[in-house]
């Protein structure tokens, strides 16, 4: 394994920078102040910016407009993003555009990637279920009928479902088989009902009564689903490791600067202790989420399939990620507290990713059957 960022990685890392150093994380009211969502839409001028500089077309083949990159540059730019709280679909819709890229017929390529490589169609995933403890596929059906498909079911807690013009979101179908279906937001059949996430986004609990779609819009590639899934949850780890740096640094600054009995807090040694083993976890976090990220990029085999180095990076990211703000909270003292301070914003942000695309326990659960299935030595 190599961790060497090739030239193109590196450059989508300094564009994105370039383009989140004018974002700031308390551009919207504060989550713990707004009893409902803090904004009605996402940060579309965050997102024009993103289009400009080439990084919504990061994954997608040049044929259609992009540069035809990986999930590790992905995940390069997620990170960066979560530094400032960046309020944009760039994990899901690079997601999507990554798994079409790879699976979609010929014909769904060239009919959304151009428009998701500019920033004109954005695409948002389903991937909770009907009550977010449940296999997603599980949670709709698709069954054929004619030259068409009808989709039933309920998907929870979708992203930004009431912004975005289509819902990428598995289905099974009656034999039982998982598939991938692009539904337009605004859709016969399709109803939005509001949901709000730990963070203060706009979240949405996606109906489908009865839907029906064309069969170019649905997915029928077996591996589809579980590239979608694992493309996303490292790319949640990204996140996770983006926002553990920024609260570490933000908590270093703090302590250095905040006196007691004369000293910074810094130099006391329970205070140094604390932030070193937080340290610790982040390089853990980060070794686990570029094992993950080269798997999937690279298909090495390996003694378990890339979603066993997925899991452990999730397992890491979720218990990492929630040390990491608790110990800034605490280091902090009451001004953590503050909601002039954007420390709290961190905090309902790390719990939101903590528990996105399941907690640490459902991903050792997980790891768990993989041993099983895979047993070492």
């Amino acid at each position: 394994m190599d961790f060497t960022f090739t030239e193109e990685q590196q450059a989508a890392t300094e564009a994105a920078k370039a383009v989140f150093s004018g974002v700031a994380p308390d551009s919207v009211p504060s989550p713990a102040l707004t009893p409902g969502a803090v904004a009605d839409d996402f940060d579309r001028t965050l997102w024009g910016k993103l289009a400009d500089a080439d990084l919504l077309s990061l994954l997608i083949a040049p044929e259609h407009g992009g540069a035809g990159l990986d999930t590790i540059a992905l995940c390069l730019v997620l990170r960066e993003s979560a530094k400032v709280l960046a309020r944009v679909p760039l994990l899901e819709c690079g997601a999507a555009a990554l798994t079409l890229q790879r699976h979609a017929s010929e014909e769904l390529r060239a009919e959304v990637l151009p428009g998701i490589a500019t920033g004109d169609l954005v695409v948002t995933v389903a991937t909770a279920g009907r009550t977010g403890h449940e296999p997603a596929e599980l949670a709709v059906q698709a069954r054929p009928e004619g030259t068409d498909w009808i989709i039933d079911g309920v998907q929870t807690a979708v992203p930004w479902a009431r912004t975005a013009d289509r819902i990428l979101l598995p289905a099974h179908t009656p034999e039982g088989r998982a598939v991938l279906t692009l539904v337009p937001r605004a859709h016969p059949g399709v109803t939005l009902d509001e949901q709000v996430s730990t963070n203060g986004e706009r979240l949405a609990e996606v109906r489908l009564d009865s839907v029906r779609i064309s069969t170019r819009e649905v997915i029928g590639d077996a591996t589809a689903w579980a590239s979608l899934r694992n493309v996303l949850t490292t790319g949640t780890c990204a996140l996770a490791l983006g926002l553990g740096e920024r609260v570490l640094a933000m908590t270093s600054d703090y302590t250095g600067k905040r006196e007691q009995f004369g000293f910074p807090v810094a130099t006391f040694q329970a205070v140094a202790v604390q932030a070193a083993d937080r340290f610790i976890d982040l390089r853990a976090m980060e070794a686990t989420l570029w094992q993950a990220a080269w798997r999937l990029t690279t298909e090495a085999t390996g003694p378990l399939p890339p979603a066993g180095d997925v899991a452990v990076a999730k397992i890491w990211a979720s218990e990492g990620v929630r040390r990491v703000v608790q110990t800034a909270q605490h280091l902090h003292g009451g001004f953590g507290a503050d909601t002039d301070y954007p420390l709290h914003r961190y905090h309902a942000w790390a719990k939101h990713l903590e528990l996105s695309l399941g907690p640490a326990a459902a991903h050792e659960a997980a790891l768990g059957d993989l041993l099983a299935t895979h047993p070492l030595g």
